[in-house]
């Protein structure tokens, strides 16, 4: 059979089998629910060592130890912020104002996977979905399509082991942009959880279902003056390098104020930074971009590999390379969101240069993701978080750690919203609230009290209607003595 049509078929037929184990899960108790997520989540952390190996072996992208803290993030974190919300049965209560909330699910979701994080982005959607009572069926992107089935079947099994219902959770073995489209599209679906390219999640919003997709970070990070510079950098170095930069939230440039450009270059030096000549920043710059898009070849890699597609030598301990820039725009890659250790570095005179800075860079693709400020000043990290079009501030912390909620008391995620500036539906990290409908039952508190005109009350007449005000026949007859008397008729 034609692979694309054998696709399709496939994403029909797990359709159909988790339209049947989704109806089972909507009967089933919160604690029914809570023991299947539990089970979930403790088979993915004692699978993720594997998982995070497969996942490398297969793409090439990134390092085995941080998708390993990748897996264990969504199998711990994430589970540890939703074990105890509430998703079946009546879930609030107001006494007092008499409103009950009563969860729903959402029904079947179609869960994209994107290459660059497949088995944690696996773990996360899984766990969210099924809280909610709702069957997720997977799409991976075709370079990490087994990782991603296998993290699909390791939640899976575990989730039946406790009692779910089997073809609530499912995975495409057969990926295609074909059976993508089919599983979008098709009537079973009842919203789309959408991770990966730009084009896909373009798709996403075009298929007719509801659809939370995220948008690029091109991620601005400024370093004000009073910054603590050592660990400013320190949390930089670690968060730019983790997993190679495939997180979408990690930083893609610095802008730092002049005063203190010297001894913060000096100290990224000192970390393990790599500041390139002009001749090296040519060569890095020409693999950036491969037909106009970010060079695929390039995400998820070290240093060193970027190093020898670019024809260049760095130190064997460089972590990551360092552009200093003036300029932003398309025919200048290095203003580009890049997925891998390579940074943009660029000077301002001071916080308003910087925020012009940090909005051009946004708008080359980037509004609405997520900014970085490493200050100790508080009046500058406000007047900041008012001025810059993202929906998350992360401060004194690295970027990519900090727009997931691994080190912030943001919602754990994997999926980060972009809000309206990014078009998405949604500025949040989404979670389990967002697969789920609430219904309320509100009781009557009050009488609407009617509206009477007043004596002087006159009905306004519209301009242009044909419909005239009503005259009784004793007005008509008082109206036409009194002309006839005028006119002395």
């Amino acid at each position: 059979m034609d692979k694309d049509l054998e696709s399709i078929q496939q994403a029909r037929t797990l359709l159909a089998q988790a339209q049947a184990a989704q109806a089972r899960a909507t009967d089933m108790t919160q604690e029914e629910i809570d023991r299947i997520v539990h089970s979930m989540a403790q088979a993915a952390m004692r699978e993720s060592g594997r998982l995070a190996q497969m996942a490398s072996d297969e793409t090439g992208y990134g390092k085995v130890e941080d998708k390993l803290t990748k897996n264990m993030f969504a199998a711990r974190d994430v589970y540890e912020s939703i074990k105890d919300k509430k998703t079946a049965g009546i879930i609030s209560r107001d006494d007092k104002k008499k409103v009950w909330e009563i969860a729903e699910p959402v029904g079947i979701v179609a869960g994209i996977i994107p290459s660059t994080n497949p088995t944690s982005t696996v773990i996360f959607k899984a766990l969210i979905a099924v809280k909610a009572r709702n069957a997720i069926v997977f799409s991976p992107h075709p370079a990490a399509a087994n990782c991603t089935k296998e993290a699909a079947e390791v939640v899976k099994r575990a989730a039946e082991q406790a009692g779910a219902p089997e073809g609530l959770i499912s995975c495409l073995a057969i990926p295609s942009v074909a059976g993508a489209n089919e599983l979008m599209t098709h009537a079973l679906t009842d919203l789309i959880l959408a991770t990966g390219g730009s084009d896909m999640v373009r798709a996403a919003y075009s298929s007719g279902k509801p659809a939370y997709g995220v948008g690029p970070g091109n991620v601005p990070v400024y370093i004000h003056s009073s910054a603590q510079i050592r660990q400013a950098v320190a949390d930089i170095i670690r968060s730019k390098t983790f997993d190679y930069g495939t997180i979408c939230a990690s930083e893609q440039a610095l802008v730092v104020e002049r005063s203190i450009r010297r001894k913060f270059k000096s100290e990224l030096e000192s970390q393990g930074a790599y500041f390139l000549d002009d001749y090296e920043k040519k060569r890095v710059g020409s693999i950036i971009l491969s037909g106009g898009r970010l060079n695929p070849r390039i995400v998820g890699q070290s240093p060193q590999k970027l190093a020898e597609m670019a024809g260049i030598a760095i130190p064997d301990d460089c972590k990551v390379l360092v552009a200093e820039e003036e300029n932003i725009g398309k025919e200048y890659p290095f203003s580009l969101e890049k997925l891998s250790p390579i940074l943009a570095f660029y000077t301002a005179d001071d916080w308003q240069e910087a925020m012009d800075i940090s909005r051009r860079l946004l708008k080359m693709g980037g509004l609405g993701h997520t900014f970085g400020i490493h200050s100790e000043d508080p009046q500058i990290v406000e007047k900041v978080a008012l001025s810059q079009e993202t929906f998350r501030i992360v401060v004194n912390s690295g970027t990519t750690f900090g727009g997931i909620g691994a080190t912030t008391e943001i919602m754990p995620s994997m999926t980060l919203g972009c809000g309206t500036l990014g078009n998405n539906i949604t500025s949040d990290n989404i979670t389990v609230d967002h697969l789920m409908n609430i219904k309320r039952v509100a009781y009557g508190v009050r009488k609407l009290e009617m509206e009477t005109p007043s004596a002087n009350y006159q009905q306004p007449v519209s301009v242009g209607t044909q419909q005239q005000a009503s005259v009784s026949r004793d007005e008509i007859i008082d109206i036409v003595k009194a002309v006839m008397q005028e006119l002395k008729l």
